[in-house]
């Protein structure tokens, strides 16, 4: 683990510098620009804070889908075999099960990206 502060404290506070100081003291298209970094930094600051953790989640549920043939896999590798098992449309139960991984899977992706948007209701969208 490195000294404080962290990768993920240091983003906060370029976030902070840039949406506090920066983008008041901007206009036109720099203006946005200045936002669009100060967004990115505090994208990059849930990465460094939450990334771990999610990405081990997301293996763990991709696992548990895909069952023994997954063991040993990294995620990238699991995502492929599950498109793979997916594409060939043989199995509902494996369809249904996937489904509620990759509900779960899609809200860590976004409690980072965009938080708030991870709260989206999708059981009006589950497979029957």
């Amino acid at each position: 683990m490195q000294d404080r502060p962290t990768s993920a404290e240091l983003l906060e506070t370029l976030a902070d510098l840039l949406e506090e100081q920066l983008l008041p003291a901007t206009q036109g298209p720099l203006r946005h620009q200045v936002r669009v970094a100060g967004n990115l930094c505090r994208i990059l600051e849930r990465e460094a804070r939450l990334g771990g953790p999610q990405d081990d989640r997301e293996a763990e549920l991709l696992r548990d889908v895909l069952g023994p043939v997954a063991e040993g896999s990294d995620t990238l590798e699991l995502n492929r075999r599950l498109a793979e098992a997916l594409k060939r449309g043989q199995d509902p139960a494996l369809e249904r099960k996937a489904w509620q991984a990759l509900i779960e899977i899609v809200r860590g992706k976004l409690s980072i990206a965009k938080p708030g948007h991870d709260a989206y209701d999708f059981q009006g969208e589950l497979p029957e």
